[in-house]
């Protein structure tokens, strides 16, 4: 997983989504992160190290997301593997790796000679179909079900649907959206999605930009300031002027204080683009 600067919350958000709804395991929610830098030779970092409780048992959780075949990979699970175990020798350890790469997964999940039988386990995300996912229709579900095979979708349908989705189940709630946004460009980077989903949020600011609070402030804003001039010159042909002057200063507002396309806020406002663009 790409490691950018990211919430505890957030982490343990993914960590409990892909394990409950990728690995299937009945896990519960109050769960501890482990020192996920690990060094015998080399440094190296886990993405996902949990002590967790499994089936009402303390186990360790190990998830790798990996975007493309490195045929080092069971090596690299093994070395993990006892790194966790001389630091956590009683606990169980369930690995996990999951394959979210565009070509065809060959990587092994073995490692095998005549004193080591090593094996982890592989998931591979082609196989999961994210319209399963898309349908439990829960925040949770549809932000990680953009890990998964969009099954001949094109990427921007399905992040314009999710996007559009989890701000229609969180609402009003912005915290929510917020927190759940961030997961979804967290794991959008896995797929190299990042650009994709920047233009679905531009796409859904500027179809409700209308929603927005930004839009309602900054129309009232300006009329109101209009209002209030013409009232103040104290003739109707002021007050007609001052509500001229009001909307344009609506439109400058919501251009330039909450970065509305000019040409959208034009047309809205049934003003000439080309006067708008002179006061900006």
């Amino acid at each position: 997983m790409k490691k950018d600067i990211i919430t505890k919350e957030t982490i343990q958000a993914i960590t409990y989504d892909i394990a409950t709804y990728i690995l299937n395991l009945d896990i519960k929610k109050d769960f501890e992160f482990v020192d996920k830098e690990l060094q015998t030779i080399e440094k190296r970092e886990a993405d996902i190290v949990a002590l967790c409780n499994i089936d009402n048992k303390e186990q360790i959780l190990h998830v790798e997301i990996q975007n493309n075949n490195d045929y080092s990979m069971p090596y690299r699970m093994l070395r993990y593997y006892v790194d966790i175990k001389a630091k956590y020798s009683d606990i169980p350890i369930n690995q996990y790796m999951l394959y979210i790469g565009k070509q065809k997964l060959y990587m092994k999940d073995t490692l095998r000679d005549a004193h080591l039988a090593f094996k982890y386990n592989i998931i591979d995300m082609h196989t999961i179909d994210c319209e399963k996912l898309l349908k439990l229709d829960t925040p949770d579900a549809l932000v990680l079900s953009i890990l998964c095979d969009f099954k001949g979708k094109k990427e921007i349908d399905v992040l314009l649907y999710i996007t559009q989705r989890l701000q229609e189940l969180t609402q009003d709630d912005e915290h929510s959206l917020s927190k759940y946004m961030l997961i979804l460009e967290t794991l959008s980077q896995n797929r190299d999605l990042e650009k994709t989903l920047k233009e679905v949020e531009v796409m859904l600011r500027k179809i409700n930009y209308e929603k927005l609070p930004s839009y309602e402030i900054g129309l009232e804003k300006g009329i109101s300031e209009g209002i209030s001039q013409g009232i103040s010159q104290g003739i109707s042909q002021g007050i007609s002027q001052g509500i001229s002057q009001g909307i344009i200063q609506s439109a400058v507002t919501m251009v330039k204080e909450f970065h509305i396309e000019p040409k959208a806020v034009a047309q809205k406002l049934n003003i000439s683009l080309d006067e708008l663009l002179k006061h900006l």
